[in-house]
């Protein structure tokens, strides 16, 4: 429990409420899986606008949760934002898509969702 994830910012938000926790990690197998594709299509097509639109929308929650790969997110986010054509994003990309898989798994584990 909580290796690729953690729960101390999220059990603060939710003020140790453990139906809003368990809200709160439901929204996220719901939400940051589905961007993280959206991140991984944009990037392979170098749409750079919508790199930065998934990216942005994955840093609350990947920062709530604590994955440990806010700056490398915030990396592939200015990648798109900046256009940095020519430069190759897909490792920082895949450790991003790592995490996201690694405490997708755990926190369906966990919450038995």
């Amino acid at each position: 429990m909580e290796q690729h994830y953690k729960l101390h910012r999220v059990k603060e938000l939710a003020d140790n409420d453990d139906d809003f926790v368990m809200a709160l990690a439901a929204t996220f197998l719901e939400e940051v899986p589905a961007d993280a594709e959206l991140l991984k299509e944009a990037v392979a097509n170098e749409n750079y606008l919508q790199v930065y639109q998934s990216a942005h929308k994955m840093k609350p929650t990947v920062d709530l949760f604590e994955l440990g790969v806010l700056d490398t997110l915030i990396e592939v986010q200015d990648w798109g934002k900046f256009e940095k054509r020519g430069e190759d994003i897909s490792e920082k990309l895949e450790v991003v898509l790592t995490a996201v898989e690694n405490a997708s798994n755990e926190i369906k584990s966990d919450f038995g969702l």
